[in-house]
């Protein structure tokens, strides 16, 4: 009986160390890399979550209509790690989101830096300070 029981309880033990993973995926599962894509917006918000953070974002079409995009990018600590702020990033804002369309066609991208209005630029290798502006980056 005490077989059964530890062999059950190491199970469960297993089934929930895992059950993260099971909800995490790779950038080739969601993303195209042959499909890079500059938006430019205004921030609605940024989520700081695991197992990844997201930024959203309203666009405004050429003809006249708005909508809402994600971008989703690596986890806190890796925002942190390489520059970025939780504070950066600012409702109203407006920016250039650079990255790689969602293979299945919805309004999300990965991102993988941002231009801000005044000029500065950041990416997922920045430095503690965000860079000067990259330009010319189209949508």
């Amino acid at each position: 009986m005490n077989i059964k029981l530890a062999l059950s309880a190491g199970c469960a033990a297993l089934l929930v160390a895992t059950a993260p993973l099971l909800a995490h995926h790779s950038f080739a599962a969601e993303y195209d890399s042959s499909k890079p894509i500059d938006m430019h917006g205004k921030a609605v918000k940024m989520d700081w979550v695991n197992p990844h953070s997201h930024l959203t974002f309203e666009v405004t079409t050429p003809d006249g209509k708005t909508e809402m995009w994600g971008a989703e990018t690596p986890p806190p600590n890796l925002l942190y790690r390489a520059g970025w702020r939780q504070n950066m990033i600012k409702g109203g804002e407006e920016l250039t989101i650079h990255g790689f369309l969602a293979k299945d066609g919805t309004n999300l991208m990965w991102a993988s830096s941002v231009d801000f209005a005044d000029g500065r630029h950041i990416t997922l290798n920045s430095g503690p300070e965000p860079q000067p502006g990259r330009g010319g980056g189209k949508q």
